[in-house]
């Protein structure tokens, strides 16, 4: 739709008396930007992209929508070369927790599929997350094995050392807030809910997670309120499955993070 041959997209606009409209219905329809979602990287066998929080990675039901595989077709479809959009396959190689923002990797050829595989499954990818916790977060390395259910139906750490997935973190302060402490975390191993687990567990989950706070409940205190989880993938470095060449990302945090980041500093002061 053009208003005096201008495009508008706002279904609720309105127009003035006399004005010229003129409509072609063979055009391309319009998709909603997503605030938070970039490209970072892409060539012919990968794409990186920057996930907001809210997004999962993949469907986990049936009929899902509105994930990252969609946001990059959408993204495919917007650009010239509107045909890659469903004729370009997308290997799943690399997930984060749907209410984790930042950099995510797909391939988008079977030789880049099976290369990132081996990057993520033998820890050779360098990943840091900027990661903001309730308390006095002690920087160091935490080590566990983490096992699916701990007890309570929880993904936890277990001392059994012949059971679950070997753990390492290694944490960084970068500033002491009010009532929580913004960390540099950077992975060693890549396990799901890694980060979440483990600072839960040493008595500072994460501010804004829903589900590893039950410790903390447990003791009688509140959960900081926020409005997103405040966990952000913010760098991504490999040498690329294909052509060798070395690949460093960094993204920055969402303005929502961002926003958040500000009310908690604000806190108690």
């Amino acid at each position: 739709m053009r208003v005096n041959g201008t495009v508008v997209l706002d279904p609720a606009a309105r127009v003035d008396p006399g004005a010229e409209l003129t409509i072609n219905m063979t055009a391309p329809r319009p998709r909603a930007q997503v605030p938070g979602f970039r490209v970072a990287f892409e060539d012919g066998h990968l794409i990186v992209i920057e996930k907001p929080a809210g997004i999962s990675s993949v469907p986990f039901e049936r009929r899902e929508t509105g994930t990252a595989l969609d946001l990059i077709r959408d993204h495919w479809r917007a650009s010239p070369r509107r045909q890659s959009a469903t004729a370009t396959p997308l290997y799943t190689v690399h997930r984060l927790d749907k209410e984790t923002s930042g950099l995510l990797c797909f391939a988008k050829t079977r030789s880049g599929e099976r290369g990132l595989h081996q990057i993520f499954q033998r820890h050779l990818a360098t990943r840091a997350y900027l990661a903001v916790a309730h308390g006095a977060v002690t920087p160091g390395r935490i080590e566990s094995r983490l096992i699916p259910d701990r007890g309570d139906g929880l993904r936890g750490s277990t001392r059994d050392r012949q059971e679950g997935q070997h753990a390492v973190t290694h944490i960084e302060i970068v500033d002491r807030l009010p009532m929580a402490t913004v960390c540099r975390v950077r992975l060693e191993t890549g396990r799901t809910h890694q980060i979440r687990i483990h600072l839960a567990e040493s008595g500072h989950p994460v501010v804004g997670d829903k589900v590893y706070v039950r410790d903390l409940l447990s003791k009688g205190a509140s959960p900081l309120p926020c409005e997103r989880m405040m966990l952000h993938a913010a760098t991504l470095g490999f040498d690329h499955p294909v052509t060798g060449e070395r690949v460093d990302m960094v993204a920055e945090p969402p303005p929502d993070f961002a926003a958040a980041l500000a009310l908690l500093a604000r806190r108690g002061l």
